[in-house]
């Protein structure tokens, strides 16, 4: 119990000095200076609840978003649905499947974030146009990791990207690259990420407006934005391990080129891999702060069955439901 209360006290100490001092509250100026925004949306209930502090957690099909090294660390194929109820009327769903081959495992995945048609307004026209026009985001990965040692995995996604907003398109190729590291001494992990790697984005295409002129102005030319790219470096452990109990911790330390960075905290308990409660805190957000979830595992014919939710707390915006589905056969 001594050991367990050491890692927890570790961890805590960790999150508050790496907050404090390693990383002050800089990068404010970096907000906004990013495109494909959606690609930050967090996928999947479990990861969610425990506040995104999770590529040191990762065992599931749900490391197909957090972390590529991820998928070595569960040995059956899976696979994994995700229904997210974003803000302002706005979806998101994400599909996955993992299969492997020895000490080599395999992933594919597709996200879409969709709205309901809109309707076209302008500043002559404030109450619409008599056009309606829609957005959405397609992404498409293909996902790859191995093994290395009793101790060590990486992996490797690559993802194509297209963001549609009316006759506006933007595509691009990205690459989430992770390791995980299981350190030996008691159950802690050690992970490290990058994601949605890539070079700078431009949209292509064109769209007509009237000015105040009544002039027709035409606009072919944009300006080029980098992606959201995402430093992450996690610690997990069990900080209490039984036959039919166990709770895991999790810290996580981000840093986005479009943003200030901040600290994740998590906690998962499980009753018998079964049943499962989870909480987490987001540190340096103007609006989202702290999230719950459970999970529920059941064995059904051919495969094992769990269903994940979660809510988030989003202030002034709101409140966000997301649910997981993953079966492992």
């Amino acid at each position: 119990m001594r050991n367990k209360l050491s890692i927890a006290f570790i961890l805590l100490l960790m999150s508050h000095f790496a907050y404090g001092q390693l990383f002050p509250d800089l990068g404010g100026q970096r907000v906004g200076t990013s495109a494909a925004q959606f690609l930050k949306i967090g996928m999947g209930a479990r990861g969610i609840g425990m506040g995104e502090s999770f590529i040191a957690v990762v065992d599931d099909a749900e490391a197909l978003y957090w972390n590529p090294a991820g998928l070595t660390q569960f040995d059956r194929p899976a696979v994994f649905f995700s229904h997210n109820e974003w803000l302002i009327d706005t979806a998101l769903e994400f599909a996955g499947a993992v299969f492997h081959s020895g000490a080599n495992s395999f992933g594919a995945s597709i996200t879409y974030l969709h709205t309901e048609d809109m309707v076209e307004t302008t500043e002559l026209q404030p109450f619409g146009t008599g056009r309606m026009f829609g957005f959405s985001d397609f992404l498409f990965g293909v996902s790859y990791a191995r093994q290395m040692t009793n101790q060590f995995s990486f992996g490797i996604t690559t993802k194509f990207m297209q963001e549609t907003l009316a006759e506006i398109t933007m595509r691009t190729v990205l690459f989430d690259l992770g390791t995980f590291y299981d350190t030996g001494w008691q159950s802690i992990r050690f992970a490290v990420v990058v994601s949605n790697f890539g070079r700078d984005m431009k949209p292509s295409g064109s769209f007509s407006y009237e000015d105040f002129s009544n002039e027709s102005v035409t606009v072919d030319e944009f300006q080029s934005f980098a992606p959201p790219i995402m430093f992450r470096i996690g610690v997990a452990a069990e900080v209490v391990e039984t036959e039919n109990h166990a709770i895991t911790s999790s810290v996580q330390l981000n840093h986005p080129n479009d943003n200030a960075e901040n600290v994740n905290l998590g906690l998962e308990y499980r009753w018998q891999d079964m049943i499962a409660f989870r909480a987490g805190f987001k540190t340096a957000q103007v609006e989202e702060s702290y999230s719950l979830g459970f999970g529920l595992n059941v064995p059904i014919t051919m495969a094992d069955f769990r269903l994940d939710y979660a809510f988030t707390d989003f202030g002034r915006l709101g409140t966000v439901n997301r649910f997981g589905i993953q079966l492992q056969f």
